[in-house]
């Protein structure tokens, strides 16, 4: 694709005045700053009555192939999106009002993407499956997404867990920001890729009181980095290129994108008035990490983790942002009056031209209406879990081998999808899992129909394990979680050299659910082990 325009892209937002070539596969080519912050449409539910009267709410939610604008000067992209959109629709539900979902597959036979046949789940199987995780969802395990409860167009062949044509939600959990997205076997990381991930909103009468900023001042963020080819279609490696003794395609260890989309728009721009705004940050990359940070040396009022309300508010100058984690926070923008600031990412892994940046915020002169909004000292009344009452601590290695073609294999507690369940926690139990990072990078771990608190973590030894690999925990010992940790989660990151102890309960469902690594590539490779809860 050529288009040409004059200027410098780095000092104008204007590209009409530049005079460089336009290239989706080179980011040095294109434009930052050009497009406006697209905003997720709100899904439309039908209220219907259950047999005792109360009000519950129906969707029906299809998976299309569709035409996507990423960048003004693109060409549409081939994506797939929840009712054809990406991000998907967002859905705001009530809490403790029952949320149920129809998930439909219209999408093409074949995938718009590279898909290896030699994955688990991949091989006598159709290359399009799909099945939504309701991230961070407490949930019954017939509704949680299983990845064996995959379904293809039409549902005209499923998978071995699959049981259910509607999703039931009970939404019975304090307000938060869930996102949904593609679980599909083997081929996760190349669904959401293309474009299957949208927002899942919880509200509660504890977010009333607290008078934060609504409305239009409410704002969610979706943050992916992507790779295009030069015809502006969506670039992922099939590995082929040198050839190798592997097959083609075969799925790569890391895959890292070269653009960052945010709301499905390449490094876009948001108008704000001076004043507090709400951003729900959720880091929807498959691999990438970020560490954020606005370019005027500007605070963030935390007030939230991935699954709900912090005790109190944190004041913090940057943090990072693991996959699939999310983060609840406030800025007020009232003391930036016609400023334009630069939201940053100062974690370069690895360097990229383009990549220190995400968004601009452009902030007007005046409001449209006065700021009534609050930020709160203290949020969420919170009463942390006792570790003397945990019934049992489980040690789980993250390590590594090769598959037999030579592959790098991520493996827990070098067990591979398939081996039989080895977490079986009983219902109404609390448990204390030591997760040890055997490797030289993070893991982002995500354990489904939790939530889990961070204890805190501690380089190791060999001294720091018996004769059976089990970690001799010293409460003691351990660093406590960063401040923007503490806090309800469900995805932790796992340091290096280090292990990382977490602390959660197990009640109200039983049944079949996972856990595994939230790198994509990783999951889709084996980093993923069944969780069956089991009833006393």
């Amino acid at each position: 694709m050529k288009k040409y325009l004059k200027g410098h892209q780095h000092e104008t937002e204007h590209p009409e005045d530049l005079d460089i070539r336009i290239d989706p596969s080179d980011p040095t080519t294109i434009p930052k700053f050009v497009d406006p912050l697209a905003i997720p449409m709100i899904a439309v539910p039908m209220i219907q009555r259950d047999s005792a009267g109360r009000e519950e709410l129906l969707y029906h939610i299809n998976m299309w192939e569709a035409k996507h604008k990423f960048h003004r000067y693109f060409p549409y992209t081939t994506i797939w999106g929840y009712n054809g959109t990406y991000p998907g629709p967002t859905l705001e539900v009530p809490k403790d009002v029952t949320v149920n979902v129809k998930w439909e597959n219209k999408l093409p036979k074949k995938h718009i993407l590279p898909v290896d046949h030699t994955l688990h789940g991949t091989m006598d199987t159709p290359d399009v499956r799909t099945v939504v995780h309701l991230h961070g969802a407490n949930v019954e395990a017939d509704s949680d997404g299983h990845p064996e409860a995959w379904f293809s167009r039409d549902n005209k062949y499923v998978g071995q867990k699959y049981t259910r044509d509607y999703y039931e939600y009970t939404n019975h959990q304090a307000g938060c920001t869930l996102w949904y997205h593609d679980h599909a076997l083997g081929i996760t990381r190349l669904n959401v890729y293309a474009g299957l991930a949208g927002f899942y909103l919880i509200r509660d009468f504890l977010e009333e009181r607290l008078n934060l900023p609504r409305g239009p001042y409410e704002i969610p963020i979706m943050i992916q980095d992507k790779s295009f080819n030069k015809d502006g279609s969506l670039f992922y490696p099939d590995n082929a290129t040198p050839p190798v003794e592997n097959p083609i395609p075969s799925t790569p260890s890391f895959f890292f994108g070269n653009t960052v989309v945010v709301n499905g728009k390449l490094w876009p721009y948001l108008e704000v008035e001076p004043r507090k705004y709400r951003f729900r940050l959720l880091n929807a990359s498959n691999l990438r990490a970020y560490e954020l940070k606005l370019s005027n040396d500007g605070v963030f009022y935390q007030i939230g983790t991935d699954l709900g309300f912090m005790h109190h508010t944190v004041t913090i100058n940057s943090f990072i942002l693991e996959p699939a984690e999310r983060m609840d926070l406030i800025i007020d923008f009232s003391a930036y009056k016609g400023q334009e600031i630069i939201l940053q990412n100062i974690a370069q892994a690895p360097p990229s031209p383009g990549m220190e940046v995400i968004m601009k915020f452009k902030v007007g002169e005046m409001v449209t209406c006065p700021d009534t909004s609050s930020i709160p000292k203290e949020l969420m009344p919170y009463h942390k879990i006792e570790p003397e009452l945990a019934a049992k601590e489980r040690t789980m290695h993250l390590d590594e081998t090769t598959d037999h073609y030579g592959r790098a294999l991520h493996l827990l507690n070098d067990k591979m999808w398939d081996a039989p369940a080895t977490e079986k926690p009983q219902l109404d139990t609390i448990e204390i899992w030591h997760l040890v990072n055997h490797f030289d990078f993070p893991h982002p771990i995500h354990i489904h129909l939790v939530h889990f608190e961070i204890l805190g973590r501690k380089p190791f030894t060999e001294e720091d394990f018996d004769e059976c690999g089990n970690y001799k925990f010293k409460p003691e010992c351990l660093t406590p979680p960063l401040p923007y940790e503490e806090g309800p989660k469900d995805v932790v990151r796992t340091e290096p050299g280090q292990v990382t102890s977490v602390i959660m309960h197990f009640k109200e469902h039983v049944g079949d659910y996972v856990w595994h690594c939230h790198i994509l590539e990783h999951e889709d490779n084996d980093m993923m082990r069944p969780l069956v809860v089991e009833s006393n």
